[in-house]
C-alpha cells in the first residue's frame, strides 16, 4: 500500500520531520514502513496495517506542532507506543508462536524467536542489514534476539566466528581493582552475553567454541586494530561507549559480516559530558544505505510483567526526582 500525505503550508517540515529526520526514522524502525520526504510531501509505502497507523502518527504530530510549536522526541515515542497498542494486542512472554518465527539455534529449549512486532522488525532489519543498531529499554530482547541471529548464522556456516563486545563501565559503582587474571576482571561485565549464549548452545559445545576463537567474548577496548571477516560482532550496552570508541568499533567491519549495536539510551552510565556513542551513531547513520536504525518500545517488553510498568514509572518521574 502507498499512500502520500500533503503538509499544509503552516506546517514547516523540519519541525515536523525533526532533526536529520530522525522522527520520521523513528517512525520507520517501528512500524517497518517506507518513508520518503520530500518538500511539503510525504510518501509512506508497506502493510496497511502499517501505512494507516504511520499516517495516524503523522497527523497526531502535526496537531502537536500546531498546539505546541515544537515536537519532543518522548511525543514520538508516546505516539509509537499508541500505535503498535492499537494494532496488536501485547502478547504475553509464554505465548506460542508458530515454527516459521523461531531462530534455529544449537538447541530447541527454550524456543527463541520474536514475541512482538517490534522485534520481529528488529529481526528482519538484521536479515537485510550489514549493520543494525537497535535502541530500546530493559527486557525488550535487544541483546538475546542479536545473539540467536549469530547463533543461526554461525550453524549454516553463513559466517565463520562470533566476536562479542561490551564496554567495561560500571552501572554507578567503582569495583576498584578486581583480583585475579584479565579474563577474571572482565568476566563481570561480559555474564550477560554469557547467559544469552547457554541458552542457543549445550555447555560444552560453547567451551569448545571459545577455546577454537570461533565465539570470542571481549571487552570494547580490546577491538582496536582488528579486521573482522566472515564474522557476526555485537556490541552490547552501546549506550556507554564515547563517541571515538563507536567509531572505532564499527570500522572493524570486515567482508562478510554483520554488525549489531544494542544499547538503552536511558541508561548512560558515561562521566557527565560525555556523549554516548550509541546516540551519536544513531543519529549520524540512520540515513547511510545498508545501515538499519530500530528502536524498540515499552511495548516490547518481554520479561516479568512488572518490568514494564517499572521502565514506565522511572520513564515518566526521571531517576533524580
Amino acid at each position: 500500500m502507498e499512500l502520500s500525505i500533503t503538509l499544509e503550508s503552516q506546517t514547516p517540515p523540519q519541525l515536523l520531520f525533526g532533526s536529520g529526520d530522525r522522527h520520521l526514522r523513528q517512525i520507520r524502525s517501528a512500524l517497518a514502513v517506507q518513508i520518503s520526504a520530500r518538500d511539503s510531501v510525504v510518501r509512506l509505502a508497506g502493510d496497511p496495517p502499517a501505512v494507516t497507523a504511520a499516517a495516524k502518527v503523522l497527523e497526531a504530530l502535526k496537531l502537536r506542532l500546531r498546539e505546541h510549536q515544537h515536537i519532543r522526541e518522548q511525543d514520538v515515542t508516546e505516539l509509537l507506543e499508541q500505535a503498535l497498542e492499537t494494532r496488536q494486542p501485547t502478547q504475553h512472554p509464554s505465548a506460542d508462536h508458530t515454527e516459521d518465527s523461531t531462530i534455529d539455534v544449537y538447541t530447541t529449549h527454550p524456543r527463541i524467536g520474536p514475541k512482538t512486532d517490534g522485534q520481529a522488525a528488529y529481526l528482519q532489519a538484521i536479515h537485510k542489514h550489514d549493520l543494525t543498531i537497535c535502541l530500546g529499554p530493559a527486557g525488550t530482547g535487544k541483546t538475546y534476539l542479536a545473539v540467536a541471529m549469530a547463533v543461526t548464522l554461525l550453524k549454516h556456516h553463513r559466517i565463520k566466528r562470533i566476536v562479542l563486545v561490551r564496554p567495561a563501565v560500571e552501572a554507578g559503582e567503582k569495583l576498584g581493582f578486581l583480583p585475579g587474571d584479565m579474563q577474571a576482571k572482565v568476566n563481570p561485565y561480559l555474564r550477560p552475553l554469557f547467559d544469552a549464549m547457554h541458552d542457543m548452545m549445550p555447555f560444552e559445545q560453547l567451551k569448545r567454541f571459545m577455546q577454537n576463537d570461533i565465539i570470542e567474548v571481549i571487552p570494547l577496548a580490546f577491538m582496536r586494530g582488528r579486521t573482522l571477516n566472515h564474522s557476526a560482532v555485537i556490541l552490547d550496552e552501546a549506550q556507554n561507549s564515547t563517541v571515538a570508541q563507536m567509531l572505532m568499533f564499527l570500522t572493524r567491519l570486515g567482508h562478510d559480516s554483520k554488525m549489531i549495536v544494542t544499547g538503552d539510551d536511558s541508561q548512560v552510565d558515561l562521566e557527565r559530558g560525555q556523549k554516548s556513542g550509541l546516540l551519536d551513531a544513531a543519529q549520524r547513520l540512520g540515513p547511510v544505505p545498508g545501515v538499519a536504525v530500530v528502536r524498540l518500545l515499552k511495548s516490547d517488553i518481554v520479561r516479568h510483567p512488572l518490568v514494564q510498568h517499572i521502565v514506565e514509572v522511572y520513564g515518566e518521574n526521571g531517576l533524580n526526582k
